[in-house]
């Protein structure tokens, strides 16, 4: 196999760590995400901490879609590199 393989799977890793703890984080902030609430103007404390949650999920989500994209690129791109590999070998 082409010796820039290695480095190429470590740079994979890594992009899938970082998408694996956005994951993570996205998914501590949203265990407290109500999924519907019912105020009155004695509860505006809660109507806050929704927002600030939805805040923090709008601010990150930009990240776990870029993530997402590159540790699929990466993949089929790794994939492509094997399958071309074999088919070389082949012939």
């Amino acid at each position: 196999m082409v010796s820039y393989m290695p480095v190429l799977w470590i740079v994979w890793a890594v992009v899938l760590s970082i998408l694996l703890i956005l994951l993570a984080y996205r998914g501590t902030l949203t265990r407290y995400e109500e999924d519907q609430l019912f105020l009155d103007p004695a509860e505006d404390h809660q109507k806050s901490a929704q927002a600030a949650i939805l805040k923090r999920i709008d601010k990150i989500q930009p990240f776990v879609r870029v993530s997402i994209g590159a540790t699929c690129v990466m993949t089929a791109g790794i994939l492509g590199i094997y399958v071309w590999d074999a088919i070389q070998h082949l012939n």
